[in-house]
């Protein structure tokens, strides 16, 4: 490629303004690396050099920036799941299934789609102070990446810290050998993520217990039923199915379940 045409890449990149601007000029920044790789090549091995202009140094920086920012991108999801509630609302709607013996009703699509709502509604607080302590000052550059992170992460541990055991977080304090904290601040983030999903892990599983028992009620009553009749050959659980449906519907379950899920987390 030209090297007029690289520099004429290079200047919109520079003069675009907002967070937008900046996006497009990121990406055109990449654009710019990936295109000018091909202009110099070594003739004597597979090596590849980059032309990076007389700034080479600050565009490197901006490129590693960028792989950076994809590789987080790519872990989001992970991200997202570990740190927030989203794995207590999955797995007790999985569990509310299994007990209703409905099989694959409803859908699992259904079932992520109603957690990740609900995990959006419950983590809206927390998402709020990290946008505005954080995220908005951010884009008006007026802090950095570094205080960003500070900022944004204080929020989060917060929520980690009220809902998990002191149990669980003394667990990850002594399997890490670090040295005993005097208070909550000086515990590090890589202790207390794991702290706080074996905490969900735990509770979810504690909802998902009593969760069980009444829809185990009614199939030991039917089928103590059936036997007295002597159809022993009928399956007890397609008998059961229409009657835990109707004490679910009536007992208005979703209500009740959805209600208590949500309350957990206040």
């Amino acid at each position: 490629m030209p090297e007029g045409n690289l520099t004429l890449l290079h200047h919109k990149a520079r003069t675009c303004v907002g967070s937008g601007c900046r996006t497009i000029g990121l990406l055109m920044l990449a654009l710019l690396v990936i295109l000018g790789s091909a202009s110099v090549v070594h003739a004597e091995g597979p090596s590849l050099t980059l032309d990076l202009g007389q700034t080479g140094t600050k565009q490197t920086a901006v490129v590693l920036q960028i792989l950076a920012l994809l590789t987080v991108l790519s872990l989001a999801p992970a991200l997202f799941i570990m740190v927030t509630s989203f794995t207590r609302m999955v797995i007790v709607l999985s569990f509310l299934r299994q007990a209703l013996g409905t099989q694959q009703v409803p859908p699992n699509q259904v079932l992520i789609s109603l957690a990740l709502f609900l995990t959006m509604f419950v983590m809206a607080p927390v998402g709020q102070a990290v946008y505005k302590d954080a995220l908005q000052p951010l884009l008006a550059e007026q802090i950095g990446y570094e205080d960003a992170w500070n900022r944004g992460i204080q929020p989060i541990r917060g929520f980690m810290l009220k809902q998990m055991r002191d149990k669980d977080l003394e667990l990850f304090l002594e399997l890490s050998q670090s040295p005993k904290p005097t208070k909550m601040d000086q515990v590090p983030t890589h202790v207390i993520i794991p702290a706080f999903v074996l905490s969900e892990l735990r509770i979810s599983f504690q909802i998902g217990f009593l969760l069980y028992i009444p829809f185990l009620i009614v199939d030991m009553v039917v089928a103590s039923v059936l036997m007295s009749m002597g159809m022993m050959l009928l399956p007890p659980v397609m008998i059961s199915l229409p009657f835990k449906l109707i004490l679910f519907v009536l007992a208005d379950g979703w209500y009740l379940v959805v209600g208590s899920m949500v309350k957990s987390f206040q």
